[in-house]
């Protein structure tokens, strides 16, 4: 591969093309279980899916609803009349030997994602538009022989086709990841990505800097994590431009990840619209929705994530603090229970006996535990069913800024609040079971800083303090945090040493 000096002559262009599992019970023409997820290989199929004779599809409404969502998180117009299509191809996932879409007449139109990227900046990618179709089945590959799971054949599906407007990998990523949210928040799709609940396939190509056409692109198909569609731009990037500079040409083809090797393979050459012979589904009526119907549909819509960064904007967090809250709708919902969408904020705030300034430095704290603690160490289900709520989160914050636990054992409790075990305790009550409460009181905190300034090990330190060295005030303390098991408020040890040694 060249150096970033010969990579700096090309334009990198990347397009995203992410199909979308829509959440619905069933499937999109017929009544079988939508939910493929760890179930049997083909026990969840349909005749209706395969189009056996005499089988008619019935469409699923409630495919079409999310669809009409889904368009609002995207900024799009939505269609009054859209169709289906058939797109002709033969290959063992859809045995019918063909897929039902949406090719002339998608039912969502030209839109716009505002893409906050890490450094807290933000680029804008268009929608070119997003159509409805059926997922086709799994095929999994053993050397020489496939195996074959329609299990998710007929699922629902939008398919949202990006405009060209992302020039690095970091962008595609930071895209990807947004892309997420909006369709997680906006309660469109499950948003499981290990079973392909939302799939990327990127469209890399390059040209000269300055050129005014695109070169020739490689689709990479199937990506499942945000980390994948950055690693393959880059690895595309790289090909890409190696060929080039060989004086080769950039095929037009359908490239395969390999996330083990970290690279991309040739799978097969692109196919052309006219190589799918695309004509009108004769069976499906058209899609016909009246403004009223779309304004209705839309009506409804959860907060998305561009309305909680604007809410948490005051909070002093960075873009990537935030986004980490944000990978999580339930901790967004969450937080944003806390701070400050809660309709009862005010009987909250007379509740915990704190001003506006106070309760933000409580929210300030809560945000710190999610923003610092990785995903491992949450039990989603104590969030959704409400064990971890606003007012446990906020009563904990309360003894930290109290002075009843140090910083370090209040992460402790908040990590404890998340097991099953301590369903039904308050964060005051886990503390003391913990032996983690924390001693204020200055006669109980005396002694032990008599003890600890009295020890021969701590007179050089108090007369470097004494001689204006005020680093070693972090020794002293931390004697007298383990000469109290942890339980002396540091505050008021260092006060109270700065008073002794001032007095002596």
């Amino acid at each position: 591969m060249f150096d970033d000096k010969t990579l700096s002559k090309y334009d990198l262009t990347i397009g995203i093309e992410c199909h979308v599992q829509l959440s619905t019970v069933t499937k999109l023409f017929s009544g079988a279980d939508n939910d493929a997820r760890d179930k049997t290989p083909n026990s969840v199929v349909s005749p209706i899916d395969y189009a056996l004779p005499g089988m008619l599809p019935v469409l699923n409404r409630e495919a079409v609803n999310l669809a009409v969502r889904a368009g609002k998180a995207l900024n799009s117009k939505i269609a009054n009349i859209s169709r289906f299509d058939r797109k002709h191809y033969f290959y063992p996932d859809l045995p019918k030997g063909y897929q039902t879409t949406q090719m002339y007449n998608p039912i969502i139109g030209p839109g716009l994602v505002n893409v906050p990227m890490e450094d807290g900046s933000s680029i804008e990618v268009r929608i070119h538009h997003a159509h409805m179709e059926e997922d086709a089945g799994k095929l999994t590959h053993h050397g020489a022989h496939s195996l074959v799971d329609l299990n998710r054949a007929g699922t629902p599906l939008i398919e949202i086709v990006s405009e060209p407007d992302m020039h690095s990998p970091a962008e595609a990523k930071a895209y990807a990841s947004e892309l997420y949210k909006l369709m997680t928040y906006a309660g469109v799709t499950l948003g499981d990505l290990y079973h392909g609940n939302m799939r990327f396939d990127v469209n890399v190509s390059i040209a000269p800097k300055g050129a005014t056409e695109l070169g020739k692109r490689a689709e990479v198909k199937n990506l499942n994590s945000f980390r994948s569609v950055e690693r393959a731009a880059e690895y595309e990037f790289r090909r890409q431009v190696e060929l080039v500079e060989r004086g080769e040409s950039v095929v037009q083809e359908t490239r395969g990840w390999d996330e083990a090797k970290q690279k991309t393979s040739s799978q097969r050459s692109k196919e052309d619209a006219q190589d799918y012979r695309y004509m009108p589904d004769a069976d499906i009526p058209p899609i016909v929705l009246s403004d009223e119907d779309i304004k209705k549909i839309q009506s409804n819509m959860p907060p998305l994530p561009s309305h909680y960064r604007e809410s948490w904007g005051d909070l002093g967090f960075d873009s990537s603090a935030i986004n980490t809250v944000l990978a999580s709708r339930e901790i967004a919902v969450l937080l944003g229970d806390i701070y400050p969408l809660a309709a009862n904020k005010e009987a909250i705030l007379n509740e915990l006996n704190v001003d506006e300034p106070g309760y933000i430095d409580l929210t300030k704290k809560i945000f710190n535990w999610f923003i610092s603690t990785p995903d491992e160490y949450i039990n989603i289900d104590t969030v959704l069913d409400g064990t971890v709520g606003p007012r446990r989160l906020l009563e904990l914050a309360q003894l930290v800024v109290g002075g009843k636990l140090s910083s370090t054992s209040a992460k402790q409790i908040f990590l404890a609040l998340f097991n099953d075990s301590n369903v039904g305790k308050s964060a005051i009550e886990i503390a003391e079971e913990m032996n983690l409460i924390q001693e204020s009181s200055e006669d109980a905190i005396v002694a032990v800083v008599d003890e600890v300034l009295a020890d021969p090990a701590s007179k050089q330190a108090i007369d470097d303090l004494r001689a204006g060295n005020e680093k070693v005030i972090g020794f002293l303390v931390g004697q007298v945090m383990k000469k109290s098991q942890g339980k002396a408020n540091p505050t008021t040890a260092q006060k109270l040493i700065r008073e002794r040694i001032k007095n002596g």
